[in-house]
């Protein structure tokens, strides 16, 4: 019956089943963040974390789920209802659009394998910035807007770092497709020559997610809660849903660009291999959250400007010169 069908027809088939199971494991994914990271911060300060719903805590997310669509959705009265209304899903919508172009075997792609793929994660992240910032100017809070002008200002100053530190990796690779860049990893890392654009990818991703210690734009003790104070229930969990699906693509992208992706030992499958260093990074990401103190305005802008953008411009000239001679 199979072959019976059109290949348009078998072609939408397969897309839709891909995309059904994109959303299954980006919900299931921020379920288990959520609760990963409760947990290992318990651990760190002695604490017991979740534990009672479920075995270990394990349906304390789902119950938490089930709170926050039952609560009341309270919009601001002066707020801009449109802008107000949209800005989640603007946050949200491309957080779920990158998984479409990023391999996690040599088989599985959700949507094309685009020769100019990291161009694209490059443009569809920049979204971001439109949904924060729409959430600070429609909220009429001059605390969300000034978290959301933060948050503009440290996108802006680390975008650039971020993007210039791949450059490297393009070079020794001579594609910007992610699945060619992964196949030049086969016998070797490019974690070792490109530690500098390693270092600087996984700090400036640290800031283009807004996570501790660069979390400036949700700073609590003078914004209240930053560019999403006027939100509530389901919305504002769009926020945080965004938040932790960025934060595992980042890692996703750390791996595929400096961990060889799925290349590993043949006694796990490659998407195994995969997601072990995905994981790895993410919990990295959680301990220095819990680990190091907020930093201020000016030594977030001045990292941003006076360091990373340097030796990320150092880290391209140096593999410029080593593309050339070899």
């Amino acid at each position: 019956m199979w072959e019976s069908l059109p290949p348009i027809a078998q072609q939408l088939i397969i897309t839709v089943i891909k995309v059904t199971i994109l959303l299954g494991f980006v919900g299931v994914n921020f379920l288990f963040l959520v609760w990963m990271e409760r947990k290992i911060s318990a651990r760190m300060q002695s604490r017991v974390g979740p534990y009672s719903v479920g075995k270990h805590g394990s349906l304390q997310l789902l119950a938490d789920g089930v709170k926050m669509l039952s609560k009341e959705d309270v919009r601001p009265a002066t707020a801009d209802r449109w802008i107000w209304t949209l800005a989640p899903l603007v946050t949200f919508f491309p957080a779920v659009m990158l998984y479409t172009t990023i391999p996690i075997s040599p088989n599985w792609t959700v949507g094309s394998d685009l020769n100019i793929g990291l161009v694209y994660l490059a443009a569809i992240s920049s979204f971001t910035l439109v949904g924060i910032f729409m959430a600070g100017w429609g909220s009429n809070n001059k605390y969300s807007l000034l978290g959301s002008m933060r948050a503009a200002a440290q996108l802006l100053a680390y975008e650039i770092p971020l993007v210039v530190s791949v450059l490297g990796v393009v070079m020794m690779a001579g594609s910007l497709n992610l699945r060619d860049i992964v196949d030049a990893q086969q016998n070797a890392w490019y974690l070792f020559p490109q530690i500098l654009g390693f270092i600087v990818f996984f700090i400036a991703g640290l800031a283009e997610l807004n996570r501790a210690p660069f979390d400036m734009a949700e700073a609590e003790q003078e914004l209240v809660a930053g560019y999403f104070t006027e939100y509530s229930g389901i919305r504002w969990g769009l926020f945080l849903w965004a938040e932790y699906t960025n934060m595992f693509t980042i890692s996703a992208l750390a791996t595929l660009l400096f961990l060889g992706g799925w290349h590993g030992p043949p006694f796990l499958p490659p998407v195994v291999w995969f997601m072990i260093k995905s994981y790895c990074l993410v919990f990295v990401m959680m301990w220095i959250r819990w680990t190091l103190p907020r930093v201020r305005i000016d030594q977030l802008m001045d990292l941003g400007w006076k360091f990373l953008l340097p030796v990320s411009l150092l880290n391209m000239l140096i593999t410029g010169i080593f593309v050339v001679m070899r």
